[in-house]
């Protein structure tokens, strides 16, 4: 990243900005959104105006992330006064190295879109899910795929890079529906896709209807995902995400590099100083705080030692190149590498050269079972444990 982009400790920093806005919350959505508060935009939008100032001086973020919620929910002239807003704080748009935003077919207009463009937004992320149109109703989508299609066009047509989102697993998906969703986004030749397995979480709609997922069948699907992409020219550079070379989300990988990030908005999380913490997640409470004049973070935390570590590990290990395993990681969680190693999970390279520091990295069946991976790298590491006894 460029040396200009900077936090006050001198890392090169992102931007995170939360908008917890639904026109309808997705039946498998997790995040903090909330339909039916139109009415709370214009005080949001100026609630996150002044987060950003309490947040302090000399934050000069080279990404910037809009997430949600659905950013594109914002009218017009809410979106307008937040992006320029915080042009005042950080400066243009146009300046920074990636800026990138979340956006729904059915809220996102060429009105919207020329805000965007005029504000110096660069990258676009459009969320599908499925090309199929039964499927999307099914799941609480509100929009279809010609819908979709119509945004995509117009947006390429304005010159934004272009991401798009697939989910697989989804209840009544079939095999042959994700593939037809694959080959459609592949025709349209987006710079970055990426791709989900639905994971049913308690407090959604779904987990609430007790959804089962065919985790066979989902891996199936994210298999047969995996080749089209590949055979396509993507690069599989993330766990979930793929990529035309030099088409990477910049800002995303900041966070898999483990480094700094400011997120403003309720329910952003953020990470300066070697600590990270979570804002409010209710909307009035947020917004109140703020306009008291308070930082409004609702916890944070310092890790040290083996949890600092085992965060780095988790967190670059996502990357498909892996990551340099250095004398501190490998003495830190020996028992947890070898345990990996011998479940087929994680592969160590030294590329032959015994002075050389070695690289781990996810085998293609630790793809799959990511999670089980990370696990290994959060206390209270079970691995080590049983090894010590052992």
């Amino acid at each position: 990243m460029a040396n200009d982009f900077r936090d006050a400790g001198g890392q090169p920093l992102g931007l995170y900005v939360h908008v917890p806005f639904c026109a309808v919350k997705c039946f498998y959505c997790d995040f903090t959104a909330f339909s039916g508060k139109k009415a709370q935009m214009a005080r949001y939008v100026e609630a996150v105006a002044r987060e950003a100032d309490l947040r302090g001086e000399g934050l000069v973020p080279g990404t910037a992330y809009f997430g949600g919620g659905t950013p594109s929910e914002l009218p017009v002239e809410a979106l307008d006064m937040m992006l320029a807003r915080l042009i005042e704080r950080y400066g243009p748009f146009d300046r920074m190295r990636e800026s990138s935003f979340e956006a729904n077919p059915d809220s996102l207009d060429a009105e919207k879109l020329a805000v965007l463009s005029r504000a110096g937004i660069s990258r676009l992320s459009l969320g599908l899910q499925t090309s199929d149109d039964g499927l999307l109703k099914s799941v609480g989508r509100r929009h279809t795929f010609a819908e979709f299609l119509s945004v995509y066009e117009e947006a390429a047509r304005r010159g934004f890079d272009l991401s798009v989102d697939l989910m697989f697993g989804l209840p009544g998906q079939t095999r042959e529906q994700a593939r037809k969703s694959v080959a459609r986004v592949l025709e349209l030749d987006p710079g970055h896709a990426s791709v989900y397995g639905l994971q049913v979480e308690d407090r959604t709609l779904f987990g609430k209807r007790e959804v089962e997922v065919d985790e066979d069948l989902a891996r199936l699907m994210m298999e047969d995902a995996m080749e089209a992409f590949a055979s396509a020219g993507y690069r599989h550079y993330e766990v979930s995400n793929f990529a035309r070379p030099g088409r990477e989300s910049i800002h995303n990988l900041n966070y898999w590099v483990n480094g700094p990030y400011l997120g403003l908005g309720c329910g952003a999380a953020g990470y300066l100083d070697g600590e990270r913490y979570q804002n409010e997640e209710k909307l009035e409470a947020y917004c109140a705080r703020v306009e008291r004049g308070e930082a409004p973070t609702a916890s944070s935390e310092s890790l040290a030692g083996k949890e600092a570590l085992g965060e780095t590990m988790l967190l670059r290990l996502r990357l498909i190149d892996g990551m340099t395993l250095t004398p501190d990681l490998q003495d830190a969680f020996r028992g947890e590498i070898r345990s990996l190693i011998e479940r087929g999970l994680v592969s160590l390279e030294t590329d032959g050269c015994s002075r050389c520091a070695a690289k781990l990295k996810l085998t293609r069946e630790g793809v799959f079972l990511a999670n089980e991976v990370f696990r290994e790298f959060v206390p209270p590491f079970i691995s080590a444990a049983k090894e010590a006894h052992a």
